[in-house]
């Protein structure tokens, strides 16, 4: 049976950010991780970032030109950074000036780890719900938004010709997007032209956490396993049944997209960067479409905090001033492809398909009844466990067919033992709480 019409009204945005948590982190490790530092010396700038060497080497260079004083840029995985951050401030030895995460990373350490930065100058226009993040859930700041990434649908001309009558791509609804895949494959032999990134490395589980069942449900943990859970899965197998079946060897979108496999995809924007190739202007890039809860959407938002007892509080503000300023701001999307958070001028010499989804990303994050969702956080080394569950429930239910509700009340239990081991607050889209509990 077809999944119950959408429509384009939402409720406004959720107000759960004001509530966000000031937990703790995982663990504190017994002794240092260690880390060996590179760029010449000066102050440590400690990051989760851009941790590839050729993304490492584009962001010194890009730093080494926009922020004053010598700077060491070190790179570090999730889990070691917090266990570094906390060993280092607990036993007030702190070797760091400043550090650079998501907003995964920095809000477990917020107040006992890192200093207020409330007073440091930042750039206009951050958006309020980035703002609200990084007070997590108290009167300070603890880091200042820096960049974002986020995920958009990307789609040939070709395919545009086939919307539903009176669709606006850029306003679509669920059901439009379900009804443009069928009309797409029926004009094309029968062929889909949709793609979704399902294989080994693909993407797949943030459009569950972040798009699909905030769209339908308003939340992701809190709702995991509700009535209007289900009706979401039940879209999502009416939407497979008219997505390609290569998809579940699609990893980046833009691989398939490029090479004409599919027409319309979904990924993470640095997945898509290569999809136009040399016809960029026969390509759009789209915000996500709305569901009955609203615009369901993830942001991978970038914070620069300082730590408690760093080597040098003024340089480090002075970093951070200087990374603000709109020019700071899209230097680094020419160099390592993360968009502005402050008020920024696009400038028309970047490459077209980073103009496109800069547009998108913005349109996607501004539109009303939009519902922020972020990258799990607090759960350390466990957060595999987590992907796992979605992936698993996307395995069962719309590739083995597997009855929805037993598989959810399955996974439901995996998940809340997590939680129930870690005892961590959920994150937006679901409302603050002590304890996360499955739903």
């Amino acid at each position: 049976m077809r999944a119950a019409r959408l429509t384009g009204s939402g409720p406004t945005r959720r107000t759960v950010l004001r509530g966000l948590f000031l937990a703790g982190a995982a663990s504190t490790a017994a002794g240092c991780v260690g880390f060996a530092t590179t760029g010449g010396g000066g102050m440590v700038f400690l990051s989760t970032q851009f941790r590839p060497v050729a993304e490492a080497e584009r962001f010194r260079s890009f730093l080494a030109g926009a922020v004053p004083g010598s700077v060491s840029y070190v790179t570090i995985e999730e889990g070691p950074f917090a266990s570094q951050v906390q060993s280092q401030v607990g036993a007030g030895r702190t070797q760091v000036g400043l550090l650079g995460g998501s907003h995964s990373d920095l809000a477990p350490l917020a107040g006992e780890y890192l200093e207020d930065v409330s007073a440091v100058p930042s750039g206009q226009g951050i958006p309020e719900e980035f703002r609200a993040l990084a007070r997590a859930g108290t009167q300070q700041s603890w880091y200042v938004p820096w960049a974002q990434a986020s995920f958009v649908l990307a789609a040939h001309e070709d395919a545009l010709a086939h919307l539903p009558p009176g669709a606006d791509p850029e306003t679509l609804t669920y059901d439009q997007l379900l009804d443009w895949a069928i009309a797409a494959r029926r004009a094309n032999g029968n062929q889909p032209v949709l793609g979704l990134p399902c294989g080994p490395k693909g993407l797949i589980h943030r459009f569950l956490q972040g798009y699909l069942l905030p769209s339908f449900t308003g939340g992701q943990i809190t709702t995991f396993r509700s009535p209007e859970a289900v009706t979401a899965w039940q879209y999502l197998k009416e939407l497979w049944a008219n997505t390609s079946p290569s998809s579940t060897t699609y990893d980046f979108m833009q691989e398939p997209l490029q090479a004409g496999a599919v027409k319309v995809g979904w990924d993470h924007v640095a997945r898509l960067v290569s999809a136009p190739g040399d016809e960029p202007r026969r390509w759009r890039m789209l915000p996500a479409p709305r569901g009955p809860r609203g615009l369901g959407y993830m942001a991978v938002v970038l914070g620069l905090a300082i730590p408690k007892g760093s080597t040098d509080r003024r340089q480090a503000e002075q970093v951070i001033q200087a990374l603000s300023t709109p020019q700071a701001q899209v230097g680094l999307l020419r160099s390592n492809g993360f968009f502005p958070v402050v008020d920024a001028q696009i400038p028309a010499d970047l490459p077209p398909a980073l103009q496109m989804e800069a547009g998108a990303v913005q349109r996607q994050r501004d539109a009303p009844g939009s519902v922020l969702s972020l990258l799990p956080v607090g759960l350390g080394t466990r957060e595999g466990e987590v992907t796992k569950a979605f992936k698993d429930s996307f395995q069962a239910i719309v590739l083995g067919g597997a009855d929805i509700q037993s598989t959810l009340d399955s996974q439901a239990r995996v998940l809340q033992k997590v939680f129930d081991d870690l005892k961590v607050p959920c994150w937006a889209p679901d409302p603050p709480s002590e304890r996360c509990e499955v739903g």
